[in-house]
């Protein structure tokens, strides 16, 4: 009679991962075909993907219930779901992060093949694969950075006395010793403000296996005071690995407050302009509470609209120069900006470039200001050089704006309006004559909004980042 029941249950998950799913399939992420995913395309699809990286300690894989049993749910919501088998790291830990980095590639190189939209590509991990996801999500280039994050019962730390020590001997082998190595892939320690995706995490509160604490909840902390988006929800009870045990005591719930936290993260259009705002602490939103909801950027972008995707690139205390104390050129975030693929930029640097550290270089600010404008596009250093350029060849070519630095209120860490005055905006301007690029004239527009300022007198308040957004929108929208 069991056995019947049981049969019958298989019969029916079948019927029911039939009616939601248009296609199965296995794709090879190595040649060997030792690291795949089974992918699942739905019948309805809106466009959303998502990588599934099930845990199992990095010594084994829990295919089941933290793989191959969500696919049904996922498919009914449209989305499409991928199960990854990655393999095992035994101390090497490029393995798995190369597998599941290669997996996001996949998805979005077929992206229109499977009806995926290539900017709503999520990854979703469970206890050691909440580790490799937050790894993925931290410590990867924009090409294989998923789009926001699904943490079951993650681990995060690979502190031995603080999380899963299986799973740190797994990921790290002997460099478990190496002080750096455990606090860089404690990935708490990796969060960066606008450019971790957001994320949502769940667990239970009686976890024993992985300390909710000083995994899970240390990442949401680290995401939260980096202002990014992230959701917290802690169970009562459940233990740890209840995945999608229908047996879970608040699965329905947890079913319900991750369809919910889904949909309220649209995707961009495909079509959006893209724009990219670079530059210091003003631009990262320092001051403002919540900046990556409240600062300039994201105020542009309620400004602009849906026909636009606007993203933060904004880097506190970098300059221009490649010579001062903190070079914006060797940022991640410079990276990013590239890899965003930009149709417009907003360049605003100059403010700390002004401090007489860093100002003892200035000599080199406009052939820095140069680099910076023909590496978004190589077209301007071939047309002053008087090159023809290759026929077939499109160069990328974003509309980019030189913003002036907003002026310098008070001389708040030896910033010096009088540089940016007499010296940076000179040849800012210069430049963009050159150039043929527009210059927006924050120094003068701004002028008479000091009191929309924080008390250094350097960064805006909210009411400051408005105005900025408000002016930065006017020339966008006048192109």
């Amino acid at each position: 009679m069991r056995k019947c029941l049981f049969v019958a249950a298989l019969l029916l998950l079948a019927d029911v991962l039939t009616a939601q799913t248009r296609r199965q399939m296995t794709v090879n992420i190595t040649p060997d075909g030792k690291a795949n995913m089974v992918g699942y395309l739905p019948q309805n699809a809106t466009g959303r993907a998502i990588v599934d990286c099930p845990g199992g300690g990095y010594s084994h894989l829990s295919m089941q219930n933290e793989g191959h049993d969500w696919a049904a749910w996922f498919n009914e919501q449209g989305i499409a779901y991928f199960v990854l088998t990655y393999r095992m790291p035994n101390g090497d830990r490029s393995i798995p992060m190369g597998d599941a980095q290669q997996a996001i590639r996949t998805v979005r190189d077929s992206a229109k093949v499977w009806n995926i939209n290539p900017y709503d590509v999520g990854i979703m991990g469970f206890s050691a694969g909440g580790h490799l996801a937050s790894t993925v999500s931290t410590h990867s280039e924009l090409d294989c950075r998923p789009d926001f994050s699904i943490l079951f019962y993650p681990v995060i730390s690979m502190n031995e006395r603080e999380t899963h020590k299986g799973s740190v001997n797994g990921f790290l082998g002997q460099a478990k010793s190496n002080k750096q190595l455990v606090r860089e892939f404690s990935n708490q320690n990796a969060v960066r403000r606008h450019l971790t995706p957001p994320a949502i995490i769940l667990l239970a509160n009686d976890d024993r296996a992985v300390p909710p604490v000083t995994n899970g909840i240390a990442y949401y902390s680290a995401m939260r005071n980096a202002g990014n988006d992230c959701a917290l929800y802690v169970y009562p009870t459940g233990g740890h690995g209840f995945g999608f045990r229908s047996n879970f005591k608040y699965h329905d719930q947890m079913l319900s407050e991750l369809s919910q936290w889904l949909s309220a993260h649209k995707a961009p259009r495909q079509d959006a302009l893209r724009v990219a705002c670079i530059g210091n602490s003003i631009t990262d939103g320092h001051g403002i509470d919540m900046a990556p909801q409240q600062g300039y950027p994201a105020q542009l972008q309620r400004l602009l609209g849906s026909g636009y995707w606007v993203k933060n690139f904004g880097v506190s205390s970098r300059t221009m120069l490649n010579k001062g104390d903190h070079p914006y050129m060797q940022e991640q975030a410079w990276r990013d900006a590239q890899g965003f693929k930009p149709d417009v930029v907003v360049i605003k640097l100059g403010t700390n470039d002004s401090k007489p550290e860093n100002w003892q270089y200035g000599a080199a600010f406009e052939q820095d200001l140069r680099q910076m404008i023909t590496t978004l596009r190589p077209d301007l250093a071939t047309k002053k050089k008087g090159k023809k350029q290759k026929k077939g060849i499109v160069a990328p070519k974003p509309a980019i704006y030189l913003c002036t630095p907003i002026p310098a209120f008070k001389s708040t860490w030896n910033i010096s309006d009088s540089v940016i005055a007499n010296a940076i905006i000179p040849i800012q301007q210069r430049v963009a004559q050159e150039y043929g690029l527009q210059v927006i004239d924050l120094h003068t527009l701004f002028a008479g909004d000091g009191d929309k300022m924080l008390s250094d007198g350097i960064h805006p308040n909210e009411k400051g980042a408005r105005r900025m957004a408000e002016i930065i929108a006017e020339a966008i929208k006048k192109d």
